[in-house]
């Protein structure tokens, strides 16, 4: 198994790539702590623990310090270490041409999205620093790499994790923590079966491989960040996106 006998959180686990990961890091042999505000998140711990594995649900606000350290905690309470963070919880943003922003909006999407991915590594490093390393995964987008029409924050948070992460791998390369990061393409997930079938088919002509990915193939992804076997990757970041950013 690959992740056996690590000890990993993983935030916006209820539901898409979140969850998708916390079902591939159980299976790999993980003992796993669910944060998300969504109580999906908790009825998903309770179906893995039914089925042998380790999980549990922890309920977490990443954009407030007090619940990320509960978090934290509750992972090396519960299991005496934290090994990997997952920062994947992340919110869309309404969009709109930058001369209508609405600055309330934008503070609402940088706040979850950049500084909730900030205030995870932060106490997730701590933790790590104390039994001796682990490994970050920060959920960045394709949107970091690439321009897209009436996309302000989002694309403004998800291109600052890819230097947040660059700046904490470099912090701690020589304490035993890695941090990466992935940017997914469009995924398949629940969020873009709503689009109308429009929306839907555009997203497909921008994909050279002619498909959506699965929320299954961005946790493979993560997964092998998050394992020894890529015990000399840091400060990457893995564009998952079926060849978007390479046309």
């Amino acid at each position: 198994m690959l992740l056996k006998g690590k000890v990993a959180v993983v935030t916006g686990a209820g539901s898409g790539i979140g969850e998708a990961i916390a079902r591939l890091f159980a299976s790999e042999g993980a003992k796993i702590v669910l944060g998300d505000l969504a109580q999906s998140a908790g009825v998903l711990a309770e179906e893995l623990a039914a089925a042998g594995s380790t999980a549990v649900f922890q309920r977490a606000d990443v954009v407030d310090e007090v619940s990320v350290a509960a978090l934290m905690e509750a992972a090396v309470r519960r299991f005496g270490r934290l090994d990997i963070l997952v920062a994947n919880a992340g919110i869309p943003e309404r969009k709109s041409p930058i001369h209508e922003l609405d600055l309330a909006e934008w503070r609402r999407v940088i706040d979850v999205d950049l500084t909730g991915v900030a205030i995870c590594n932060k106490f997730a490093a701590g933790a790590m620093l104390k039994t001796g390393g682990g490994a970050i995964v920060n959920m960045a987008s394709i949107l970091a790499h690439v321009g897209q029409e009436n996309s302000n924050a989002y694309s403004a948070a998800k291109a600052a994790v890819v230097n947040l992460t660059r700046s904490v791998a470099l912090t701690y390369a020589r304490q035993g923590i890695r941090a990466n990061c992935v940017s997914p393409g469009y995924v398949d997930t629940p969020l873009l079966a709503k689009l109308p079938e429009a929306t839907r088919q555009m997203m497909l002509v921008r994909q050279p491989i002619g498909r959506l990915a699965r929320p299954e193939e961005i946790a493979e992804v993560v997964a092998f960040l998050a394992s020894d076997r890529a015990s000399i990757i840091t400060g990457a970041c893995i564009n998952a996106d079926g060849g978007y950013t390479a046309i």
